[in-house]
């Protein structure tokens, strides 16, 4: 696997695992508000073919959900 596809899957993860311990009764909140979006910002583009053709993942787009 390409080394970007890694570091987006990881960053992904890390992403996931650090809102799973936000849950978490006693959860340090200082940490979760640095962390969170250092690696938010951090994420770096998705691999290719993760969103059909045309897909603006910075446009003003509808998403899942919304109205």
């Amino acid at each position: 696997m390409c080394e970007h596809i890694e570091d987006f899957h990881r960053t992904v993860l890390m992403l996931g695992a650090l809102a799973l311990y936000a849950e978490i009764p006693g959860a340090d909140d200082d940490f979760i508000a640095t962390i969170g979006p250092s690696l938010a910002v951090s994420l770096p583009e998705p691999p290719p073919g993760m969103f059909p053709p045309g897909y603006d993942t910075i446009g003003d787009t509808d998403h899942p959900g919304s109205v």
